[in-house]
This record gives C-alpha cells, structure tokens and sequence, in this order.
C-alpha cells in the first residue's frame, strides 16, 4: 500500500482532470479519468488488481487498465514502486503538474504500506563509462509511525 499524507479528499475533489489530461497532450478518454480519480481518492498505492476491484462496475477490461496505468506513469500523474511481494503498486504523483519527480519511499515492515516522501529526493549517482541510468529507487524499510505507536500500547 502505498499513502500520500498530504492528499486531503477536498484536493482530489476539485482537481479538474480533463484540463490536466489535455494539458499533457492526451485525450481524456472516460478510462482514464477513472483511473486517476481512483488512485486520487485511495490514499495508498493500488495494484492493478485493486484499480480492476475499484472500476469493475464501470466494465473496463484488465488490458486497457493496464494500458492506462502505464499511460499515466509515463506521463507522470502516477509513479510504480514494486512492493515487497514484488507486485507493482501505482500511486498518484504531485497533481500539481507533470512530471513527477523522483523522491523517497518508506515501507512499514508492519502494516505494509508505503509512504511518499517527496521532500527527499533521490539524485542518480554518477555511473560508470558506457552506463546510462534511467530511474533510481530509494526506499527505506521501518516501521510507520502508527504501527510504531500500536506496538508501544
């Protein structure tokens, strides 16, 4: 599970979607305005599985979710980390505007859930000749501090 502590439901809320898709140089397709508006309300990363529990009422099949949650990493209104089960977990990137940077993540060994944190970012370390980077990862295993807590009761 995947947490963003600074996404209020007021926020997702009035986030006009459409403008943003087309900023963005896409068409804002009926998939893919569900798709960020279920990773926007969750408040945690979703596996493909979850968006496909989430949106099954509306008929979408699993290929075009996949599709469309690859679509919306590429254009940077979500990011993937894979999870300790090694199930791809997407989150909603920063919807102030794409693309989304790479920062920190922090996994509670406890509850599962993994937790953005934007204000560390990740710098790609210099690489060897001939080597050429494409995404860093940096994440820290702990304990949340809520499961912290419930283990102090």
């Amino acid at each position: 599970m995947w947490s963003n502590p600074r996404m209020t439901d007021n926020q997702t809320d009035t986030v006009d979607w459409p403008a943003k898709i087309r900023a963005v140089g896409a068409r804002a397709t009926p998939a893919r305005l569900a798709v960020l508006q279920v990773l926007a309300g969750a408040g945690h990363a979703l596996s493909h599985h979850d968006v496909e529990q989430a949106l099954a009422a509306e008929g979408f099949d699993r290929v075009t979710l996949y599709r469309v949650l690859d679509w919306a990493v590429e254009s940077g209104f979500a990011h993937k980390i894979i999870d300790a089960d090694r199930v791809w977990r997407f989150g909603q990137a920063s919807i102030a505007a794409p693309p989304h940077r790479e920062h920190a993540h922090f996994r509670c060994e406890a509850c599962g859930k993994v937790f953005c944190l934007e204000d560390i970012p990740v710098q790609a370390p210099a690489l060897p000749a001939g080597f050429s980077g494409k995404t860093v990862e940096f994440c820290i295993t702990g304990q949340c501090a809520r499961c912290d807590q419930d283990i102090k009761e």
